[in-house]
């Protein structure tokens, strides 16, 4: 179970944000190898297992309390990411697996969906 994906969500669009803004740290495969890796002193989190790490559910909205700063990580010496500003504004609503709706801007909807088809496949 990933959760829900909004009317209007674009994992095409999430992933090319995905590459312009986040494959530098966590890699193109989300694995957190990324050019930029090895010298952050806190490892980039491997993507691929967002759901798994959750139980099996994807956790939208600790995704998005991380993209958009509300759950901010040390690594980063500021909000991730550290474009923010670009990830605001054009609100579209999203809604978790247990049913509770939340607000965001509709570039991290897209790659909130495009980390879900990240997901590896737990047997």
């Amino acid at each position: 179970m990933l959760g829900t994906v909004a009317a209007g969500q674009d994992a095409a669009d999430g992933g090319l944000l995905y590459e312009r803004h986040c494959a530098t740290c966590h890699g193109l495969s989300g694995e957190g190898q990324g050019p930029m890796a090895g010298v952050l002193v806190i490892q980039p989190t491997d993507l691929t297992t967002l759901a798994a790490r959750a139980g099996g559910a994807f956790p939208v909205l600790r995704v998005i309390r991380r993209i958009d700063g509300r759950d901010p990580l040390v690594a980063h010496g500021s909000p991730m990411p550290v474009y923010g500003d670009f990830f605001e504004g054009d609100d579209t609503t999203l809604e978790t697996v247990s049913g509770q709706r939340v607000t965001t801007s509709r570039a991290i909807a897209d790659l909130v969906s495009f980390l879900q088809t990240m997901q590896s496949v737990q047997e």
